[in-house]
This record gives C-alpha cells, sequence and structure tokens, in this order.
C-alpha cells in the first residue's frame, strides 16, 4: 500500500486509545484523569473520553478517581494464545534466525525413536532432504534427535539404546549404541548437539533444547547447512549463540 493510502486508512483515535491502554498497563495502582492525561499528552477531556470508553466496554474499571486496566483483557490474550500453537508465536524468532545467517532453521518434538517437524523456517540453499512441518527423520542421527534424546530420563534413554532401529544413513552415521549413548551424554553435558553428515553427506545441523518452567525438554530448535558453508568450529562459534539467544527467547516469552 502507498503512502497516501496508509495515511487515509490509519485511525488516529484507535492508536491513541490502544497507547492509553498500554499506559494503564504500565501503573497496575491506577491512575487519575489527571495523570493519563499529562503522560498519554492529551486533554483532560480527551483522556476522560478515552478511559470512559474502556470502562464502558469492560477493559478499564472505575473506583473512585483511579482507573486501571480491567481482567477482560487475559480473556483476549488467553483467547489468542488458545488458537494457534507455540510454534505459531515462535516462528517470527526463527525466520530472524534464519535470516541472520541465510541458512534454515526448524523445530522438531521427539516421537517414539524419530522427530517431528513442528515448524520450519527454510532456507534459500537447496538440500536433497525433503522438509516440511510433520517431516520425521531418525532421532539417532540428527542433531535436535541428539537434543531431545538428553532430555530423556534415564530409564526411558537406555531403553532407546536398547530397542531403537539404528540404520547407517551415511558412512559417517554413528551406528554403535556405545558411541551414541555418549554423543547423547554430550549433548546433554554441553546443553546442545551438532551432527555432520551423519544423515546425508553434504549437512550439518547445530540444535539445542526448549525447555518449560520445571526444565524438562519439549522440543528443540536447530539450524541445518551445508558443509561447504560452515565448517562444525565456525557452527559451534557463529551460529551456536545466536541459536541459544533465540531459545532464551522462546522459553522466556512462553514459559517464564
Amino acid at each position: 500500500m502507498d503512502d497516501e493510502g496508509t495515511t487515509r486508512d490509519h485511525v488516529g483515535s484507535l492508536e491513541r486509545g490502544l497507547a492509553v491502554m498500554e499506559i494503564l498497563a504500565r501503573h497496575p495502582a491506577g491512575m487519575t484523569l489527571t495523570e493519563m492525561a499529562e503522560e498519554a499528552l492529551l486533554t483532560r477531556a480527551g483522556a476522560r473520553r478515552f478511559l470512559l470508553t474502556l470502562t464502558a466496554t469492560g477493559y478499564a474499571t472505575q473506583a473512585g478517581r483511579l482507573f486501571s486496566l480491567s481482567p477482560r483483557l487475559l480473556t483476549v490474550v488467553r483467547t489468542w494464545l488458545g488458537g494457534a500453537s507455540l510454534w505459531t508465536f515462535a516462528s517470527p524468532i526463527m525466520r530472524e534466525l534464519a535470516g541472520q545467517f541465510n541458512e534454515a532453521c526448524n523445530a522438531a518434538v521427539l516421537s517414539g525413536e524419530e522427530v517431528v517437524y513442528v515448524a520450519r523456517i527454510p532456507g534459500r540453499r537447496i538440500l536433497s532432504v525433503s522438509l516440511d512441518v510433520g517431516t520425521r527423520l531418525p532421532a539417532h542421527c540428527t542433531s535436535m534427535g541428539r537434543v531431545l534424546l538428553a532430555g530423556l530420563g534415564t530409564d526411558d534413554l537406555k531403553a532407546f539404546l536398547s530397542e531403537a532401529r539404528i540404520e547407517r544413513r551415511t558412512p559417517k552415521t554413528i551406528t554403535s549404541r556405545a558411541a551414541l549413548g555418549k554423543a547423547i551424554d554430550a549433548a546433554r553435558a554441553d546443553g546442545f548437539a551438532i551432527v555432520d553428515e551423519e544423515l546425508e553427506l553434504g549437512l550439518r545441523s547445530i540444535a539445542v533444547p526448549i525447555a518449560d518452567r520445571s526444565g524438562r525438554t519439549v522440543a528443540a530448535i536447530n539450524m541445518s547447512t551445508q558443509s561447504a558453508r560452515f565448517s562444525v568450529a565456525e557452527m559451534e562459534r557463529d551460529i551456536l549463540p545466536a541459536l541459544r539467544k533465540a531459545k532464551q527467547r522462546i522459553e522466556e516469552f512462553f514459559f517464564v
């Protein structure tokens, strides 16, 4: 839309009303009409109209001279959050990360012996592995699988290592159950996993776990790249810090 159209369709009164709500949110103890007029840079008459409108629609309450936000806004937020998955809201964080390196960013959860992709921001470089939301890949030879397996309890991990089908996907795939156990232990100790051409030759990926409030691993996010683009050392040096920041933002937004 051009600038003229944007200006024509811009509702200034709505913008000012939303600003009043944001100011009320910063003052949970309540504000007087005069205080609102001063902070919102409105006339007393203008501030009064906005505050009384919010009160009449149930978004604010009035107790004597003080106006405060009402719990109705929480109901709106719960409805919004309930209408989409966590990954709908995490996608902008993942998209920002993918754009930083011009590489793919993915999220997955553990399902039996596999990881299931729940979100994906594709990179510009095409790999032969076809990936999309719903794609399943073996957990033992993927970076997200390693950090998800690292989040299992002792008994569950022991069962996986003794019963899972461990297939060789490339000459680099770890197929020794003992060696795989050590790689998973390292992922738990380090807080990340790098898988170097074990799923497909020419493909490297690095993943970190996503934990809930209790510290339980509930998902993983990774970045995948062609081996010619980043060495293992470069992934740990350059990509890992950014991946950890994205992990922290997702956890703080949804679980803290």
